[in-house]
């Protein structure tokens, strides 16, 4: 059985689409010491009409094994009993879905702390390069906004960022 102490994480980057209540299903199959579950489920915007599509480029084990580590950082600091991350590469269209976090613990707080620290890690952070392709025809890298910077600020003047290894 999988305790506080020794939680359960499971990180995924998939090109694919995958399904967010499948995998709160999954974190949660068996379990009857969740008392919380908070699960967040990024799309893509259509940015009034001026995004085709935004494709994410990553560099295979190296996000994987950075969200695994932030996964397992957050878990442990927020008590967690379970925490999922998937994250999508490749081109996505408006409407389809990007990213989920999903996080368990005994009590809600713990869990919604974990989430909110977990995406605004990832929109700032993790290894993802975002271009969009414009209706128009345009291409553009994306840069981090500086509204997820202002978010991330919280959990830097509280010392709870993680240094990058």
């Amino acid at each position: 059985m999988v305790t506080p102490a020794h939680p359960s994480v499971l990180v995924r980057v998939q090109e694919e689409p995958f399904d967010s209540a499948a995998l709160a299903a999954e974190l949660s199959a068996g379990r009857t010491d969740i008392g919380a579950m908070v699960t967040f489920t990024g799309l893509c915007r259509d940015e009034n009409g001026a995004l085709a599509v935004l494709e994410l480029e990553h560099y295979p084990g190296m996000a994987e094994e950075e969200i695994g580590r932030l996964a397992t950082e957050a878990a442990s600091r927020w008590s967690l009993i379970g925490v999922a991350v998937v994250h999508r590469f490749g081109p996505i269209r408006p409407g389809e879905m990007i990213v989920a976090v999903v996080t368990a613990s005994v009590h809600r707080q713990a869990a919604f702390e974990a989430a909110s620290f977990l995406m605004d890690y990832l929109k700032t952070s993790a290894p993802f390069w975002k271009k969009e392709h414009r209706a128009d025809g345009g291409d553009a890298w994306v840069e981090a906004r500086a509204t997820d910077e202002k978010a991330m600020d919280r959990w830097r003047a509280s010392g709870q960022v993680l240094p990058h290894k």
